[in-house]
């Protein structure tokens, strides 16, 4: 199965200023993958570089396979941008008319029933809906032609809590239905937690780290325990984040073999504790862990 988006080297360069470098990663089809990482950390440049609004400084970047500026891909790729913009002085059935004459496949009907359904009046003029409702139009908007692969950025950051419920409500009753790949940038991880299959962090323009939740979220513990044995656990284990008092340490460990925590208090971690760890450690990537860890055995 064609990978949904494989980048290979890419960067983004303003003047001297990298806000994407030496990104290679591989995003799975037909899965919903979270984007998360601090501001300024590429995000955003990420998802633009992938639906073509930006082109490279450096390195490539394939969407299902193709150029992501080929007029075939665009046809297959649906796009929530941050700041969703639409056109004000339009009302609500003029924009989903709008979106008839810019996409060959485009479902009037279907985008025309989800937001009649959300209570989003048809003749109302788009500069006067609320947040929520403009977020729930610039989702119908990418969800009437029926795309593939659904890259959204930092749709619900300033929803309140139902409007960001009924948003993930549509976008998963889609996903169940078409069983598209998205790829969803969010600060908001309580929501990724609930929703995302594959997780990619993005730090200082790079990838840290990316890879399934599940398995992620597996190969991770905190371990709470006697400071005076700390040094084996670390001398065996990746530390990504750890807290000392005078007799007791708290760590969260990667497990890099067999975990020997007799003595220690064993708890899985969440995905919000992995995410704001590795956030606070930028300079452990995947590669710098597989580094230590053969620095690590015995020759």
């Amino acid at each position: 199965m064609t990978d949904a988006v494989e980048a290979v080297g890419l960067g983004r360069r303003y003047g001297r200023k990298w806000a994407l470098q030496d990104c290679t990663l591989s995003l799975p089809s037909e899965r919903v993958i979270g984007l998360v990482g601090p501001n300024g950390a590429g995000k955003s440049t990420l998802l633009h570089l992938a639906v073509g609004l930006l082109q490279p400084s450096a390195g490539e970047v394939r969407v299902l396979g193709r150029d992501p500026r080929d007029p075939g891909t665009l046809a297959r790729v649906g796009f929530v941008a941050q700041d969703k913009p639409l056109y004000g002085h339009f009302t609500v059935a003029e924009t989903l008319r709008m979106g008839g004459w810019l996409n060959p496949a485009w479902e009037y009907k279907l985008a025309e029933k989800r937001v009649a359904r959300l209570d989003v009046p048809l003749t109302q003029k788009v500069g006067k809906l609320s947040g929520g409702q403009r977020s729930q139009l610039a989702l119908a908007l990418a969800l009437g032609k029926r795309p593939e692969l659904l890259l959204v950025d930092e749709p619900v950051s300033d929803l309140d809590p139902l409007a960001r419920r009924d948003f993930f409500r549509v976008l998963m009753e889609e996903v169940a239905e078409s069983g598209m790949t998205v790829v969803l940038s969010s600060h908001l991880l309580a929501d990724l937690e609930r929703t995302c299959e594959h997780l990619v962090l993005l730090s200082r323009s790079r990838v840290q780290f990316a890879g399934d939740t599940d398995d992620l979220l597996a190969r991770h513990r905190m371990l709470t325990g006697p400071r005076d044995a700390a040094a084996a656990i670390e001398a065996t284990h990746t530390v990504v984040q750890a807290d000392y008092t005078e007799r007791q340490a708290s760590v969260m460990i990667r497990v890099n073999g067999p975990l020997d925590a007799t003595g220690w208090q064993v708890r899985n971690v969440s995905l919000e504790d992995l995410v704001l760890a590795y956030m606070a450690a930028p300079h452990l990537t995947d590669d710098t862990i597989e580094t230590a860890k053969k620095e690590q055995v015995p020759s």
